[in-house]
């Protein structure tokens, strides 16, 4: 297992401003009215990234499958799956414990479904990294950067769309849905970096419980639209005609490809099916909770069983409490009001999901992680609240908080054909530092590579100057997490 250096104190961050709104453009988003809309220098650049080869590849299996379940902000190990009533007031929370399902684990009261289901997933309690700012925390865990600073933009692609990279190289798709969609995905610090927008998800934002809600650009039955968006195909086809002497090292050989994606997203019934939540039995809907989060889960099962191979979601929003994440700082927060206020909406959520993995079938072929960036400070601390809202208190009374904690924290995952029932490592009595089977950001790269049928030890991918990079060079698959 890896070994990182530990941050002494705990990071701080500016309040409800400290986490961002996504602001990059994924670029099938846009469907094929991005391409009409791309310059030609703009094409050559998506493909110039586009032709990057990796040195040395496996044949990832397209059976397999990852639903990653972001909680932006970090959970509260301590408040939910390591609780430690011993460890006196000024750490310990309000909520009591309630055994689970696996003799010898127990979770906080908040947690009373994933307690009577918890022999059908392993819960990581020794996760640990040392960036402690949202920024530098989500890129290593997610990229393997090992950079402690807070950066505008990720130096690494994320491992979302380096599986989506690996994928697209072992031929043209046959399903006609993305490889990767993200549902109110995580894209606030992490993205594709040198492999290029081409790899980014294909973006559902919106809550999915909304009876309006629809996704654009998929599955059209105008037939006179169809027509219109086939003339614009021809882009390409104009484009063949100018001089090619510019397209020595092929910039524009990929082109084709991301046209037929586009139409095929666009014009093909099934794409539009698979995204359709009407389809689902109520009482399904019903169990998932007719809420974003619950919906968003239940659409990401969906999408994996249509063919998705890569699917992110963030339980971000109004569901978190006032600052729309799990930054539980006191300034923002109530801590233990906002774990009160989501819980039963997340507890609900999650379980129906890992439940109906199950039963499915899907529980060898489809692997689930839910995670953050990081844990909460086991030290409770206290600030005037900024701000009156769900779960805070009138701006300048003073509420409990716990902050950024890098070292320590839990996080779960189920499916993927892993053995279910158990936890793995061990914190200490405060919870202040993870003791045993440490495991940090590259241990947790590499268990997803594998169920992925990425070679993580032996993959190297071409950066910006065409070094050959490897997509983690620490860590390695976490044995109690492989099939």
């Amino acid at each position: 297992m890896s070994r990182l250096p530990l941050p002494t104190a705990p990071v701080h961050c500016p309040g409800p401003s400290g986490l961002g709104v996504p602001g990059r453009r994924a670029f099938l988003k846009t469907g094929l009215a991005g391409f009409a809309s791309l310059s030609l220098p703009g094409i050559l650049r998506l493909q110039a990234q586009n032709r990057l080869h990796a040195a040395e590849t496996t044949s990832p299996s397209e059976k397999t499958a990852v639903i990653m379940v972001w909680q932006p902000g970090g959970l509260s190990h301590i408040d939910s799956y390591d609780p430690k009533p011993d460890s006196g007031s000024e750490y310990r929370g309000p909520f009591s414990l309630i055994p689970t399902k696996v003799p010898g684990m127990n979770f906080t009261e908040l947690l009373p479904r994933q307690a009577a289901i918890a022999d059908k997933f392993t819960v990581l309690r020794s996760m640990r990294q040392n960036a402690g700012g949202h920024p530098a925390g989500s890129m290593q865990l997610l990229s393997g950067d090992p950079d402690t600073r807070d950066k505008p933009k990720p130096r690494y692609p994320d491992w979302m769309t380096v599986a989506n990279y690996m994928r697209s190289q072992t031929g043209p798709r046959q399903n006609p849905l993305p490889a990767y969609v993200g549902i109110n995905p995580p894209l606030e610090y992490n993205g594709p970096a040198y492999l290029g927008d081409a790899y980014s998800p294909f973006v559902v934002n919106g809550d999915p419980n909304a009876p309006t809600f629809t996704v654009p650009n998929i599955g059209l039955t105008d037939a006179s639209e169809v027509n219109r968006l086939g003339r614009r195909s021809t882009l390409r086809q104009r484009l063949d005609t100018l001089e090619r002497s510019f397209d020595r090292a092929g910039e524009l050989a990929a082109l084709d490809e991301f046209e037929v994606q586009a139409m095929t997203l666009l014009t093909n019934p099934k794409t539009k099916e698979a995204f359709d939540l009407s389809k689902e039995d109520p009482r399904v809907r019903d169990r998932y909770g007719r809420n974003q989060w619950g919906q968003q889960l239940l659409l990401a099962r969906r999408l994996v069983e249509a063919g998705v191979d890569v699917l992110t979601t963030s339980l971000a929003g109004a569901l978190c409490g006032r600052v729309h994440n799990w930054d539980d700082h006191a300034v923002n927060h109530h801590v233990f009001e906002a774990m009160k206020f989501r819980s039963e909406v997340y507890d609900r959520a999650v379980s129906a999901l890992i439940e109906d993995i199950h039963e499915r079938g899907l529980d060898k072929r489809v692997l689930v992680v839910v995670t953050g960036e990081f844990g909460r400070t086991p030290k409770i601390n206290y600030a005037a609240s900024t701000g009156a809202g769900d779960a805070s208190a009138p701006s300048g009374t003073m509420q409990p908080g716990r902050d950024h904690w890098p070292r320590a924290y839990s996080n779960i995952w189920a499916g993927g054909g892993i053995q279910h029932g158990k936890f793995i490592g061990a914190t200490d009595k405060r919870g202040e530092d993870s003791i045993d089977r440490i495991c940090g950001p590259g241990d947790f790269l590499a268990t997803i590579y594998h169920h992925l049928g990425i070679d993580s030890a032996n993959t190297l991918i071409k950066d910006f100057n065409g070094r050959p990079t490897p997509i983690v060079d620490h860590g390695k698959p976490i044995p109690e997490l492989m099939a």
